[in-house]
């Protein structure tokens, strides 16, 4: 076996200090990062170590690069915002050894988790996503949109809070404004909607409305948006309010 090894790390929601212990020993220890663009650039160049930044849409192919570069003996850690396994790079390596070279698969490959979107803007406003809850991806890279939309509507009868990613791009200027519509036709009630954009960095901002007020201008790519559940309650207070998810079902 090659002495190589991969390692799919999380980079977290944008302050350093959330990024976790465990991932800074293996970006010490890399001999290749590689990752999108903006990811690859929060890491600060030193001897030794190789940068390879590419396209967001490139995502297998990212892979392959890394799994080749730790077969041929690099260290390497492929990193992504967030949690490298909530709509990012760790699905991407674990599809490409499925279809890639049989050594592939014997390569060290670890996935360390780190701090996702949704749950650093969940712990800014309080706690909305303190009961059941899901995630869904708003982009239509990957999948169609017909699919989307029915995963909304879905988790809104249910009664999910719901946590939006990839809310709204210049491609994808009008999704949340429909992702939006398909949750009015099934929420009846004003159930709050919180935005928060760039959460944990000096660009931070969180705002909370409700549900029949909320707009897909309200967020651009650097938004989560959550959406609460039918029983998720604001106090309002001094500054901006808490959001909670009450964990009883009464």
């Amino acid at each position: 076996m090659s002495d190589g090894w991969l390692a799919i790390a999380g980079l977290g929601p944008g302050d350093e200090a959330l990024v976790t212990p465990e991932v800074s020993a293996a970006l010490a220890a890399a001999t290749d990062v590689i990752g999108y663009v903006p990811y690859v650039r929060r890491l600060a160049p030193r001897a030794g170590l190789t940068r390879h930044e590419s396209d967001n849409r490139v995502e297998l192919d990212r892979a392959r690069h890394a799994l080749s570069l730790a077969a041929s003996g690099a260290r390497v850690v492929v990193v992504s915002s967030g949690d490298p396994g909530v709509f990012a790079m760790a699905a991407a390596v674990f599809e490409a050894i499925e279809g890639g070279e049989p050594r592939w698969r014997a390569l060290d490959v670890r996935v360390l988790p780190g701090i996702t979107a949704m749950l650093a803007a969940s712990a800014r406003a309080g706690a909305p996503l303190g009961h059941d809850f899901c995630a869904i991806n708003l982009s239509d890279n990957l999948k169609p949109t017909a699919l989307i939309e029915r995963r909304l509507r879905l988790a809104a009868e249910a009664d999910f809070a719901i946590a939006l990613y990839n809310p709204r791009s210049v491609a994808r200027p009008d999704g949340l404004d429909r992702a939006l519509a398909v949750l009015r036709e099934t929420c009846t009630d004003p159930r709050p909607v919180l935005f928060a954009r760039a959460v944990t960095t000096p660009a931070e901002s969180l705002q909370v409305v409700p549900l029949p007020e909320a707009r897909g201008d309200m967020a651009d790519m650097r938004t989560v948006v959550i959406v609460g559940s039918s029983r998720t309650r604001l106090i309002e207070r001094a500054g901006a309010p808490w959001l909670y998810t009450p964990r009883s079902v009464a």
